[in-house]
């Protein structure tokens, strides 16, 4: 996984609110067994209408995603926040996430940058009136501002998650951190049991 402190660029404002895993990356895109590749089943069958948000060339290489209430719900599937990611999302804004796909957010690199309605109702609209405004999410300062919009939240991130991206670390990442304990404890234990081969 790698590091993210800063993630900075326009945004999709995708105005729908329970917006599931199936809807993100529909289940027929869970047959394919490489972990690339989903990109193209991003909201697959909302994109066969035109007039679909992430259709409008305006929206071309934004690296954040703005949805709505309770974004994220139904199944676990990890395959949601891939999609997300291979699309070229760095970052997604909403109210509230289903807590599994925030999980698999903060695992995958993706970050999940909750705010308040208002906050995000008003970030929303300032993004369809100007497709350009930029917006910079600090994973530092846990802040999401819209200078050219004079505006500017604080959302949470817990501290040993606000850690993994700034560090990079998935749970191997972490699991490494410990390597020099690991191969000590490789050196002394037992040799009846299992080795690690």
């Amino acid at each position: 996984m790698k590091a993210v402190r800063i993630v900075t660029g326009t945004a999709v404002p995708l105005d729908r609110t329970d917006v599931d895993t199936d809807q993100i990356i529909p289940s027929d895109w869970l047959k394919r067994v490489e972990r690339t590749g989903f990109e193209k089943g991003l909201f697959s069958e909302w994109r066969d209408d035109r007039d679909f948000v992430l259709n409008k060339e305006e929206h071309a290489g934004a690296s954040i995603l703005i949805g709505g209430l309770n974004f994220g719900t139904g199944s676990s599937r990890e395959h949601a926040v891939w999609a997300i990611q291979q699309y070229g999302f760095d970052a997604v804004i909403s109210p509230r996430f289903a807590d599994i796909f925030r999980n698999n957010c903060t695992k995958n690199g993706l970050v999940p940058v909750t705010v308040d309605a208002d906050f995000n109702a008003a970030l929303m609209a300032a993004v369809q009136a100007d497709p350009t405004l930029e917006i910079t999410i600090d994973v530092a300062r846990l802040t999401v501002e819209a200078p050219a919009a004079g505006m500017e939240s604080t959302f949470p991130l817990d501290a040993s998650t606000q850690d993994r991206f700034l560090e990079g670390l998935d749970d191997i990442g972490l699991t490494m951190r410990h390597e020099s304990a690991i191969d000590s404890y490789e050196t002394t234990r037992r040799p009846w049991l299992p080795a690690n081969t």
